[in-house]
């Protein structure tokens, strides 16, 4: 069997406090720069654990929204957003210019996120924002999505993303946070999932459909309860189907 390597991802900096026990087993980080939560001390010390795992970093922006945290769509304008999102991501690469820590990568938070894959103004406003990362990060997307088109239309280098421990709709949108079935918690279950993306690039969607889904890197969410435990499953397992976590 030919030996596979994964980018595992994972959103930190959101005030769980578990980032010293998930970094040394992920790939790359999505660190939060204050839209949705995270403030300058908490950016630090998630980029300083990131360095110190050798864990890549990315800038993940949301809606300001920290009463909802970011997972709700707002109605803003243009030119509110486009500030503020500038604002997070510099908040972010001030701290990682101090700290000599590249920006690998770009991805958006929760409901900005799922916006930006159906929302074309939304994923020009968001790409005219991030232009000038272009040169140096990448921004991570979901597949067969309007910012995927964009971004690739527009020169930006651009990694599609699959969900570990989220379940999927029939046209490979999110089954929605609000629904019990939307987060995969047992650890056996994400792994299966990920190990049919992973091996065979498909999903079985909430409702038993087979989906051709390819993936360059994956989500596990930091803030899940187990995420640690979901994480120390995978590290003891993925190896026995020869999957490794890029390190």
């Amino acid at each position: 069997m030919k030996k596979i390597i994964i980018d595992i991802n994972c959103d930190v900096g959101e005030g769980i406090g578990n980032e010293a026990d998930i970094l040394p087993l992920i790939s790359s980080c999505n660190i939060a720069c204050g839209g949705h939560t995270g403030d300058a001390e908490s950016m630090a010390r998630t980029v300083a654990l990131a360095k110190k795992h050798r864990v890549l970093v990315g800038a993940h922006p949301s809606y300001p929204d920290r009463g909802n945290f970011g997972r709700t769509t707002m109605v803003i304008e243009d030119d509110l957003l486009k500030k503020d999102i500038q604002r997070q991501i510099s908040d972010l690469t001030t701290i990682l210019n101090r700290e000599q820590v590249p920006l690998n990568h770009i991805k958006a938070h929760g409901a900005l996120y799922n916006d930006l894959a159906k929302n074309p103004a939304l994923a020009d406003l968001f790409l005219s924002v991030i232009e000038p990362y272009k040169p140096s990060a990448v921004l991570y997307v979901p597949p067969d999505s309007i910012i995927a088109l964009k971004a690739k239309e527009q020169g930006f280098s651009i990694k599609f993303e699959a969900f570990a421990d989220r379940n999927y709709n029939d046209d490979l949108s999110l089954v929605s946070r609000s629904l019990p079935s939307a987060v995969i918690r047992e650890p056996k279950a994400v792994l299966d999932h990920l190990v049919a993306m992973v091996e065979k690039e498909k999903v079985i969607t909430i409702n038993g459909v087979e989906r051709v889904l390819h993936a360059d890197t994956y989500c596990l969410h930091g803030d899940t309860p187990n995420a640690f435990q979901i994480l120390m499953y995978l590290s003891q397992e993925l190896p026995k189907q020869q999957i490794y976590i890029k390190k």
